[in-house]
């Protein structure tokens, strides 16, 4: 499979979701003496973002102010097919939405296109590229504070329209004596 990636005849993508609220998550920070480290918890929806990290370096993500389900999962997965524009391995964990018995014929026709899905074992997201990438927006590039709808969907959009150029992810560790 490695070698026919290499010659770009098929493309493989780590798919998954993640979302995000007003509220940031918690996280630790340093803060001077004598001060709280504190956010406004404000509520509001969630915005659920569905993303494919391509072994081309590309994301495709698509954003939702809705719950995730069986069925967008499959149509994420017809439009990240149509984008790629050929055959295409996705590796992704085992969510309810990913194995749904209702999306069987839609998974079956993006197979007969050139789809396979590729599912990892249970309780090992480390395996799944995209967690990374979904730990450092939440975690490292965006700020700490509380956010209304549109700042929340506006400060995701600029990641997800900057990843590769202002915001990069490394998979390769150096050690170091």
């Amino acid at each position: 499979m490695l070698a026919a990636v290499d010659r770009g005849e098929i493309d493989v993508a780590y798919c998954d979701e993640a979302g995000f609220t007003s509220a940031h998550p918690n996280r630790s920070a340093w803060t001077p003496v004598g001060q709280c480290h504190t956010s406004d918890a404000l509520r509001g929806k969630r915005l659920n973002v569905v993303g494919a990290l391509l072994s081309s370096g590309e994301l495709f993500t698509v954003k939702l102010w809705e719950t995730m389900t069986a069925a967008l999962f499959a149509g994420f997965l017809g439009q990240l097919m149509a984008h790629v524009g050929k055959p295409l391995v996705v590796i992704l964990d085992n969510a309810s939405v990913h194995k749904a018995k209702a999306i069987a014929p839609l998974l079956e026709g993006l197979q007969r296109q050139g789809l396979k899905l590729y599912f990892l074992p249970p309780y090992s997201p480390e395996l799944n590229r995209i967690e990374k990438l979904w730990h450092k927006m939440k975690y490292e590039w965006m700020d700490f504070k509380a956010r209304d709808a549109k700042t929340l969907e506006a400060d995701v959009q600029e990641i997800l329209a900057g990843f590769g150029e202002r915001y990069k992810l490394d998979f390769c560790q150096t050690i170091t004596e």
